[in-house]
């Protein structure tokens, strides 16, 4: 599948980039309420370029971890800032495809139309895999945004070009705030509604914070 492919250029990778930003859909499915949540998350060895893709599924309300799934592989393109898809997208979806429980919604750590081209990871996978999906980054990617309140749920919205690409989330005082943004079959108000039910007091959200434990447990067996 062209829009999984590690072979392509970089200056393909793009024009793909904006041909697939056509098909994003920035609105939940009718009568949207997801019981199965699931968090992705990658770990780089530190030895080679070998990546450890994890997706966990849990069950709302309660968070209750219910499944997880492992892909290692080694990827063939190179890191090229936002193009990050083309690197983790096709362990993700492996990984994902092997799932028992078929996600409702999926917690992706990075970003998804808070991107240049409205591309991002996020958007990428509910896109090839047409489910919908949530950018929940560390960090920002584009964007301008006011300071956001110290208060845990509080947020300023993150703009682009007079555009209205996400949000800038507090999850927890006294740390950094995570940037939520729609990924596909999304739109903001209901990421920021299912991002809130994910919290467990962490400045992660659950899926994506119990992703990421994982893909480095996977990592750590191998790279130590």
């Amino acid at each position: 599948m062209e829009m999984l492919s590690q072979t392509l250029s970089p200056k393909d990778a793009i024009l793909l980039q904006q041909k697939l930003r056509q098909q994003v859909v920035l609105k939940p499915p009718p009568d949207f309420s997801p019981k199965f949540v699931a968090g992705t998350d990658v770990s780089y060895s530190r030895k080679e370029d070998i990546f450890y893709a994890v997706v966990v599924i849990l069950e709302l309300p309660g968070l209750r971890l219910i499944e997880r799934q492992v892909v290692v592989g080694k990827t063939t393109f190179p890191y090229i800032p936002g193009l990050l898809s083309f690197r983790e997208a096709p362990f993700l979806i492996e990984a994902i495809k092997k799932l028992k429980t078929k996600p409702d919604v999926i917690l992706v750590d990075g970003q998804g139309i808070a991107h240049p081209r409205r591309m991002g990871l996020a958007s990428h996978l509910g896109v090839c895999l047409d489910l919908p999906t949530i950018g929940c980054a560390k960090s920002r990617l584009i964007g301008e945004y006011s300071a956001v309140p110290e208060t845990p749920g509080e947020y300023s919205l993150l703009k682009d070009k007079g555009e209205d690409i996400g949000i800038v989330l507090r999850t927890r005082k006294g740390v950094k705030p995570i940037f939520v943004s729609p990924g596909h079959l999304m739109d903001i108000k209901t990421a920021y509604h299912i991002v809130m039910q994910c919290l467990k007091g962490y400045r992660l959200p659950e899926p994506t914070r119990l992703a990421h434990i994982e893909a480095n447990r996977a990592r750590n067996k191998v790279d130590f």
